[in-house]
């Protein structure tokens, strides 16, 4: 049953949700996104509130504004709890009151005779239409509201933007701190030293451990949209997969995969392009693609993008020249049959011990009863299986690798979206070998994501048969002319 103040607090979430429905009428013109209704933003504050307690606020600083003429993005926490794109944006989340207030800057009219509409603090109906905020002010607002706070939560992480997972924003804070001629404090840092200047006393608490085990568990409308990116992904891999051929570059392969993402809706890349030819596979995070193909090259991709601020990840390998020679139908055949064992135990319910346990045991016959040409092919394999090979990988969000960890939150749940990326490596040769797929735990077992990909060794030769975008394109030789490239070099 539920608690009184719950009951209350999810009727009148209704009750705003359907007003707001019949009152304001979303406007024609688009510059807004509507993937989620306003009581999904409402609902993830609420559980902000509830971890804060009543004593403490949290506030969330979004996306500065964009230098240069790029595409603004939102940081994925603050889309995440107001689905709003607006640079210079603050989300106070206010435990003593239960209410959750933004802070935007004041309409720019001549600005926006240039850039058209930006949504700004004057435009609170709207916003409460979007995001079924409390209440919206200017950004000289904020420190009144924030003055008597004993206790400030905000993310000591760096915030999300395009194409960016935090174990690289890590990366890049601390190779900058460690500059001497740089050396600046991240803007995380800068904020939690201006809320102590500006607050005495105040207490500063890590709201990242709070947001983060939240963003592991999506709900439907989330799972919605990855499902959506991971289809797109396959789509452009697919359309890759049709193009390749001995004499066409790398840059070509990714320039189809995004023009597959950008006609199907993307809004950007979730990660930079690793389309990988030959030597190049063997440098996971390889992304130079600057390498022409030739006939005897393996080619490995991996590339999804930006779907409504979720992503997805996937990778297949392939022959250039459209047939797997035997020593790949060796090892990446069996890497595909150890791939399938692996989605053949995801269910909720489990532990990711218990899973990987299984699929050790599943996966014993498999490599007992294939046929081996080397023994160090046989002891790669061995060492897949005995140490399951990644096969159960990073999380996949909003961030390509997202926050949070799956593994740490005890048995798997529906919601929880995850990389399935077995691989094997042969040093003795320099082989890497991988394929990969997001899957969805869902409560009937699993969904894979990125499944539309073909896997099986036969189906993709069969779909290297078709043409793909360059060879249908009637002016692909007129671009070839004003780029330089004769078509025959290197084929």
């Amino acid at each position: 049953m539920l608690h009184p103040q719950k009951l209350i607090l999810l009727c009148a979430v209704l009750m705003t949700a359907l007003t707001q429905a019949q009152e304001i009428p979303p406007p024609t013109e688009i510059y807004y996104k509507s993937d989620f209704p306003a009581w999904e933003f409402k609902e993830r504050r609420e559980k902000v509130i509830e971890a804060i307690g009543e004593d403490a606020v949290a506030l969330i600083q979004g996306a500065g504004p964009v230098r240069g003429f790029g595409m603004f993005r939102q940081t994925n926490e603050m889309y995440y709890l107001t689905g709003i794109e607006v640079p210079r944006l603050y989300l106070l989340i206010d435990g003593r009151t239960g209410e959750s207030r933004m802070f935007l800057p004041h309409r720019d009219e001549r600005f926006e005779r240039t850039e058209g509409k930006i949504i700004s603090a004057e435009d609170l109906e709207l916003v409460q239409y979007i995001n079924g905020i409390d209440s919206l002010h200017g950004p000289e607002e904020l420190l009144k509201h924030l003055k008597g706070a004993k206790i400030v939560y905000t993310p000591f992480e760096p915030g999300e933007g395009a194409a960016g997972s935090r174990d690289e924003l890590r990366r890049s804070n601390r190779l900058i701190a460690e500059d001497p001629w740089d050396a600046r404090v991240s803007r995380e840092q800068l904020l939690q030293n201006l809320l102590k200047e500006r607050i005495p006393g105040v207490e500063i608490r890590n709201l990242s451990p709070i947001l983060d085990p939240l963003r592991v568990v999506k709900s439907d409308m989330e799972v919605d949209q990855l499902r959506k990116a991971g289809r797109l992904s396959a789509l452009a891999l697919i359309e890759a997969i049709k193009t390749t051929e001995p004499g066409v570059w790398e840059w070509e392969l990714d320039a189809v995969a995004k023009y597959m993402f950008y006609v199907g809706g993307a809004q950007g890349l979730g990660y930079r392009s690793i389309t990988a030819s030959g030597p190049n596979i063997n440098n996971g995070h390889y992304y130079r693609n600057n390498r022409r193909l030739t006939k005897d090259d393996m080619m490995l991709m991996d590339f999804a993008p930006d779907v409504g601020y979720y992503t997805s990840d996937i990778g297949r390998m392939w022959p250039v020249d459209g047939t797997y020679p035997a020593f790949m139908r060796e090892l990446y055949g069996f890497v595909v049959e150890y791939h399938k064992i692996v989605l053949g135990v995801l269910r909720p319910g489990a532990t990711v011990e218990q899973l990987q346990a299984e699929v050790q045991e599943k996966a014993i016959p498999l490599f007992e009863g294939w046929s081996w040409s080397k023994d160090i092919y046989k002891a790669a394999a061995k060492r897949m299986v005995d140490t399951g090979g990644g096969a159960f990988s990073h999380g996949v969000g909003m961030a390509v690798h997202d926050i949070g960890s799956y593994r740490r939150m005890g048995v798997l749940q529906p919601g929880m979206v995850f990389a399935i990326d077995p691989q094997l490596w042969v040093p003795e040769e320099d082989l890497y070998i991988r394929i990969e797929d997001t899957i969805a735990i869902r409560r009937g077992g699993y969904e894979n994501l990125t499944g539309l990909a073909p896997t099986e060794l036969d189906d993709v030769e069969a779909l290297m048969r078709e043409d793909g975008m360059l060879q249908r394109l009637p002016w692909k030789r007129k671009v070839w002319e004003i780029s330089g490239r004769n078509p025959a070099d290197g084929m």
